[in-house]
């Protein structure tokens, strides 16, 4: 069960009794407390150097040397705000403890994942349609922060910031030795399979022992070949997963025979080092592998291009979700200091020191230097043609990698598909009501 479940209706209950009498709102947030762990509070006070004080907290420990660099460049350049980001590992941890104590930052950094889809549900985040900065993003991050909100809800939540892009990795001096030419339809990339397979050489590596790799492709292949927003076509009643997943299901267990023998004994980390010694042609993953990938071999010359999953090389998208945005709470109680703290991230030297370092897909619609290995994708990512990643969608309980690694062993795709359908319901039973009570009432879109 997630742990914001039920924090709506208890929320509005503490909004109507603002305003009568500290007690009283006290005794309602406890309830909240209570109930689900989790509590806001008024963010952003000032300090004894009379600087305004406000505190980010991001998820991303790995790019903790790109803020702590943007926190320098922020307040040296700043006389009336003093900003602190944070950068701990395992943040959502930390940050659902910050909340139960009543200590929550000003601004939090997250992904655009069912994490965020609860947070909207919950209330807890401020409504930024205010903020001048969106008008900068890409139009395409925006759809997908708005598709990732249970129901439809008024306003803006979040800046996407930066997103990753997900495909297939290839080794761009392999290709370029044998003559291999990038597929753009599923026929023509059986055919480089087939043809890479009859050379001698492996064509893909996967490292399904960790199995949330399994979703890589699975993702990948879903843009092409299912609803961008399935799931809630499910929640609302109107199709099922066995229906819209069939495809997908029948072309993934399709690329096995052209991996390594038992991809279920390999790992992640034993995927990129075999991808970057150059043990196979090809890697489905995404561009957060490329790091890895590099620490091993620096000089591998890697390239991406979008999974050709169905007949139609126009109908091709990238996978792309947003890896990183900012969201500033509801309580906060400096939102302009807030939001010019957004608008210095916003700077294109501040996302450009970003991309250097994390290989990331700028969010922002501006001319960035992108990193070489997503050449093969950059045609894709100016035009917007991308969806989000399914898994965003997935509940962490119904454990759908799992669902998937198991599937991929044994093959049996009626009983796979049936079974995501009685999980989906088990994990989401509630989600289905409100959402099926709020069409009721609403009607579909």
């Amino acid at each position: 069960m997630n742990t914001l479940s039920g924090l709506p209706e208890l929320a509005q209950q503490v909004r109507r009794k603002r305003g009568n009498n500290k007690k009283t709102v006290a005794v309602c947030s406890a309830a909240v407390l209570a109930a689900t762990g989790l509590l806001l509070s008024g963010c952003g006070n000032g300090s004894d150097n009379g600087k305004i004080q406000i505190e980010m907290v991001q998820y991303k420990p790995e790019a903790v040397k790109a803020f702590e660099e943007m926190e320098k460049r922020f307040n040296e350049s700043h006389d009336d705000i003093e900003l602190t980001i944070q950068s701990p590992n395992d943040a959502m941890t930390i940050l659902k403890t910050r909340f139960i104590k009543e200590d929550a930052p000003d601004i939090i950094g997250i992904g655009g994942d069912i994490n965020f889809s609860n947070f909207v549900d919950s209330d807890i985040l401020a409504d930024i349609s205010d903020f001048d900065g969106l008008s900068d993003i890409k139009q395409a991050y925006l759809d997908i922060d708005k598709n990732l909100e249970f129901v439809p809800t008024d306003g803006t939540y979040a800046v996407p910031y930066v997103a990753n892009a997900a495909g297939i990795l290839y080794n761009r001096e392999m290709f370029e030795e044998n003559g291999w030419e990038i597929p753009t339809t599923w026929d023509e990339f059986i055919e480089l399979l087939d043809t890479i397979q009859a050379s001698g050489q492996l064509p893909l590596y996967f490292g399904f022992k960790d199995t949330w790799t399994c979703l890589a492709p699975w993702n990948a292949m879903a843009c092409d070949l299912a609803p961008a927003d399935v799931c809630q076509q499910v929640n609302k009643g109107e199709t099922t997963f066995a229906e819209e997943y069939r495809e997908l299901a029948e072309k993934i267990v399709q690329l096995l025979p052209y991996a390594q023998d038992d991809p279920y004994a390999y790992s992640y980390n034993d995927a990129c080092t075999a991808f970057a010694r150059g043990e196979s042609a090809m890697y489905c993953i995404g561009s957060y592998a490329v790091p890895q990938i590099l620490s091993v071999n620096p000089d591998l010359d890697v390239d991406s291009f979008v999974f050709p999953a169905n007949d139609s090389a126009d109908g091709q998208l990238l996978n792309s979700g947003i890896d990183l945005q900012f969201s500033v709470m509801k309580d906060c109680e400096n939102k302009e200091a807030a939001y010019e703290v957004l608008r210095f991230l916003l700077e294109d030297e501040s996302i450009q020191l970003y991309l250097n370092e994390q290989n990331a897909v700028p969010c922002k619609d501006s001319e960035f230097e992108l990193p070489s290995m997503l050449d093969g994708m950059k045609e894709y990512i100016d035009a917007g043609k991308m969806v989000d990643y399914q898994d965003h969608y997935y509940p962490s309980e119904m454990s759908v990698d799992a669902l998937i690694q198991t599937y991929l062993m044994d093959g049996d795709t009626d009983a796979f598909l049936d079974n995501f359908d009685v999980q989906w319901i088990r994990y989401n039973r509630d989600l289905i009501r409100k959402v099926q009570d709020y069409e009721a009432e609403h009607g579909s879109n």
